[in-house]
């Protein structure tokens, strides 16, 4: 299956969790926020939020400064 991450495409085998995708990509979920086709995925839906071929994936980090 095909998605777009930012804006690269991806391949994955099989179906994908956004907390599969989290794990994969080696992100920090608290400093994380993630929107599948223009809509935001809650914290609380990433393990049963499934991706389908050609999801649009953008992921902003936060970070910190002083």
């Amino acid at each position: 299956m095909e998605i777009k991450i930012n804006g690269q495409n991806r391949h994955f085998e099989g179906p994908v969790s956004v907390a599969a995708l989290v794990t994969t990509l080696a992100l920090e979920p608290r400093k994380i926020a993630i929107e599948r086709n223009l809509a935001i995925v809650p914290k609380s839906a990433y393990a049963v939020t499934l991706l389908a071929d050609g999801d649009q994936i953008e992921i902003v980090q936060f970070v910190g400064g002083g």
